[in-house]
Parts: C-alpha cells; structure tokens; sequence
C-alpha cells in the first residue's frame, strides 16, 4: 500500500533529478566547505574539511557556523593538524558553538585515522561509518557522495521534510520504520552523476525554500511532483466514497495511496485514517487545511525539558594593581559541558529556599577551598536561565569578594584565576558567558 507514497518511476525521478540540480547551480549559497570540496584536489584533505562542516552543522545553524569553520581550518587544515591539538584548544576553539561533545568525538576520531589507519580517511559510506567514531548514517553518507562520489543519499531533518512533503507522508517521521522508508527515497532519487552535489541540492532545498513553517512553494523547483502542494491546491473535497464500496472495487488496503478516484479523493482520504499504510497519518490527526504543505512531517510530540537549578559563586580577587581576576574550575571529562571551565557551581535541589541555597552553596566553597566561608558573605547577584535541548537550566548566581589568590584541591578538579579577557577566551560554555 505504501508504494503510493514512493518515487517508484524513472521518468519521474529523472525529472526531479534535473530540475532540482539545475536549481541548485543556479541558486546555491556560497559556503566555504563547499569551495574546499570543490577545489581542493587531495582526497584525504576533502574528505576532512566535509566531515568537519557536517559535523558543525548538526544542530547548529550555517550562520553560525561559518565563522567557527572558517576559524578551525586555518589553525587545522588536516587531520593530522588536528590530531596533534590538544583537547583544551578544541574545547577553547568550540566555545559557543554548541554541543560540545562534537567537537571531542572530531577529534578521536582524527587521531584514530592518524594513528590507525595512517592518515587515510575510509572511502566509502559504509567504512566511514563503521570506523570512525561519532560518524552515524547521515555524516558517512555526506562525506562519501560530497567528498567521493560514491551514489549513496542522505537523511537529515531537511531531507526529510522535503521527502514528507514531497510523498504526503503523514506517519512518524523520526519513527524507525518511516526513517528506513525515507532512507530508501533518499536512495532512489540520489543522481548517479552528480551524488554530492544533488544531496547537497536536497538539503539546500529544505533549508532556503522548503522551510519549516513558510515554504516558498511556488519557488521550488520540484513543486510539480509535491502531493503536498497538490492537497492545499485541491481544496475541499466531495465525500469520502464508503470504506466497504472502495474495499469490494479495489481490496485496497490503504485507499489513500490508491488513485482509483483521482487525485481529489486520493488526497482526501490521505487524511481519513482509512487503511493500513504505515506512511499515512493516524485517524486522529485530520488534514488542517490551514496548515497546508506544513501539515507534514508529522512527528511525535516532544518530551518536555528537565528543570535543574544551580547555585554558582564569581570570586572575585582586586589586587593592588591591573584587573581583577575570577576563580575558574575545569567540568569533569564527560558528561554536560565535558571539560568546559566555569565558575564554581554546585546543582541544588528543586524547591530549596534561598536561604538553604547560600547555606549549601558555602559548604561546598568551604569543602573545596578549605577554609572559612560565611554565608552570609556570599552577596546574591540574580538569576541567569539557559535552555539546553533537554534541560531548563536556572543559574542562581552569587558574588564572593576574596583578599587573596583562593587556592583548592587539584584532586578535586582543575582550577585557575583569570582575567576578563582571559575569561572569555577560555573554553567556556555560552551558558557561562551569560553568567
């Protein structure tokens, strides 16, 4: 029944293959991974600058992401550069881009092709992915159709809402079942000539013209073979024929992949609930017609967002002369924020009075420093909140004025006294900064 749903004619895929290259060379933003994949003639070098903009680009705007890029290629051009850098200039390098732990995994991983498999990167898809830690399904693929040619297609979250689009799939798209669907789409429609450049024309498509939440739908290049945009085209439609008629004409098992009534009634019963079609949408989730093309992807609701609370001090040292100077302790290696440095912090419980905050909150500057710390020393400063993707962080942030350099317990972790300046090129989080 899901056959409906899928690109399962060549003329059809070839004409998607034309229309969406000739696009993208006209319209393609110009990037700087995209210069280098297209200039730079070592194969080893190429493979190294795509899997270090993919791997930037999970999660992260390309706005942002330039910057960042264009910043690690000039301090490491090579795998081999990179593998010699200590963990604390990535770390300082990252800083404010997010997800920090990306940044660590690159990192073994270059070392990995370094020291294993002497500096030569895998050279097909599946390799990449089975050698290379922290490179899933979607990063392999990328690195092998831009960097190799190789004719393998990709699924991130643009492909995928293109591809919903494009086949009216109404399903749970992050459902493994419609994932491994769309997996096989991406594979069909991928040209054989051109893989690179048409994966990168698919996710171009999704990020410029196919947009979340205000497609450009008459700007895009494949808008003739959406059923998406035919569906808010159609309009009202007549009434569904009844279950048992379509069932004695068609033993149709999902009527609304079956085009026995014409395109009208076809999309009209993409939303009845009727069948079996594991790509459909569920009964309970009718076309709104006020939506359009952005009733799809459906997905599953998100979880909502832990709730933490943290009680952070900002010593402060005023010497004679020059700045003033903050204590910073380095995070453990693994885990939120891994190897970042902040300001000394300690998670509280959920409801606990102010008064018990600074209480808790001198103990453990008490514990690391070994001396003294009143709590009625430490002087309340205000609220900081930073939205992790699954955590609501509140920072209660306090100020502890010192006479002299605090010194702690290297067994408990890494520490140093900065300046402001030092402060802020220091590998800390954006969350920190806010501090």
């Amino acid at each position: 029944p899901a056959q409906r749903h899928l690109f399962s004619e060549a003329a059809e895929v070839g004409a998607v293959r034309g229309a969406l290259l000739a696009w993208y060379d006209s319209c393609k933003r110009d990037l700087p991974w995209r210069a280098l994949a297209a200039n730079e003639p070592d194969v080893d070098r190429r493979a190294y600058a795509v899997w270090v903009s993919e791997i930037m680009l999970q999660q992260t705007q390309v706005a942002t992401v330039i910057d960042y890029y264009n910043r690690w290629m000039q301090k490491w051009p090579t795998l081999q550069a990179l593998a010699a850098a200590s963990l604390e200039e990535v770390n300082e390098l990252w800083a404010g881009l997010g997800y920090y732990s990306r940044g660590k995994r690159l990192q073994e991983a270059a070392r990995k092709v370094v020291s294993e498999l002497a500096g030569r990167m895998p050279r097909t898809a599946e390799e990449l992915q089975k050698l290379l830690p922290g490179v899933g399904r979607y990063t392999a693929g990328a690195i092998a159709s831009i960097s190799y040619g190789q004719a393998t297609g990709v699924v991130d979250g643009n492909v995928i809402r293109v591809l919903c689009r494009l086949r009216c799939i109404g399903a749970d798209s992050s459902s493994p079942a419609v994932l491994a669907r769309l997996w096989d789409m991406a594979n069909v429609l991928v040209d054989r000539s051109r893989p690179g450049d048409f994966n990168q024309a698919l996710m171009e498509l999704g990020a410029t013209v196919c947009m979340p939440k205000a497609p450009l739908c008459e700007e895009c290049p494949v808008k003739q073979h959406c059923h998406a945009r035919r569906r808010r085209l159609l309009g009202s439609c007549p009434t569904v024929p009844d279950v048992e008629d379509c069932g004695k004409q068609l033993a149709w098992g999902c009527p609304c992949c079956s085009s026995a009534y014409g395109p009208t009634v076809t999309f009209a019963l993409v939303f009845a609930g009727v069948g079996d079609c594991p790509l459909c949408p569920p009964a309970t989730e009718p076309w709104d017609s006020s939506l359009g093309v952005t009733n799809f992807p459906r997905k599953a609701a998100k979880k909502q967002p832990r709730v933490a609370r943290t009680a952070t001090c900002v010593l402060e040292h005023r010497g004679r002369r020059g700045a003033p100077r903050f204590l910073i302790v380095q995070r453990p290696s693994s885990g939120l924020l891994a190897g970042l440095w902040e300001f000394p912090s300690l998670p509280l419980a959920l409801g606990l009075q102010e008064e018990k905050q600074r209480e808790a909150l001198a103990d453990h500057l008490r514990a690391w420093t070994g001396r003294p710390v009143a709590a009625g020393g430490l002087q309340y400063v205000g609220e900081v909140i930073h939205i992790f993707s699954h955590i609501h962080q509140t920072y209660v942030v306090y100020s502890l004025p010192v006479d002299e350099d605090v010194t702690l317990d290297p067994a408990l972790s890494p520490w140093r006294w900065v300046t402001e300046e030092e402060f802020h090129a220091s590998a800390v989080s954006t969350a920190m900064k806010k501090v």
